[in-house]
């Protein structure tokens, strides 16, 4: 699989956010953040910032999902990557 121009392949991470106060929030409540954290499966031919495995946080809003081979994968835009960790 690889992915062609400024599109990049990601696996999205589950992810444990806790608040403030030590509460946990479920994963119902972390579905209404605008933004997720995924693992970049494949780059883009034109995505020169990001290499596979780097940890990013990505605006969900802007994402597709796909299953390619079984597995589920989210396809977002260069743009839409918003931190990499």
């Amino acid at each position: 699989m690889k992915a062609i121009g400024k599109n990049i392949v990601i696996r999205q991470v589950d992810e444990e956010i806790k608040t403030a106060s030590g509460l946990v929030l479920s994963g119902e409540d972390t579905n209404q953040l605008r933004y997720k954290r995924g693992k970049v499966v494949t780059p883009g031919t034109e995505v020169k910032t990001l290499s596979e495995g780097d940890e990013i946080y990505y605006d969900k809003a802007q994402s597709y999902t796909m299953i390619i081979h079984d597995e589920q994968f989210t396809i977002i835009q260069e743009r839409d990557v918003v931190v990499v960790l």
